[in-house]
């Protein structure tokens, strides 16, 4: 039973939505990676600099 043009369509569209939902949780995690490791370089920089 083949589908319809508009059952084709909404299923792209879905999978589009999905696909860009998906792309923009990944630049998000990879925002807060590159966040974390400057707080981390920050911390061992002070604790280098400030140790006797």
């Amino acid at each position: 039973m083949p589908e319809s043009e508009q059952e084709q369509h909404d299923r792209e569209q879905r999978q589009l939505a999905l696909e860009k939902k998906r792309e923009r949780i990944v630049w998000y995690y990879l925002a807060y990676f590159l966040f974390g490791i400057h707080i981390v370089a920050f911390v061992m920089i002070y604790a280098v600099t400030h140790a006797k």
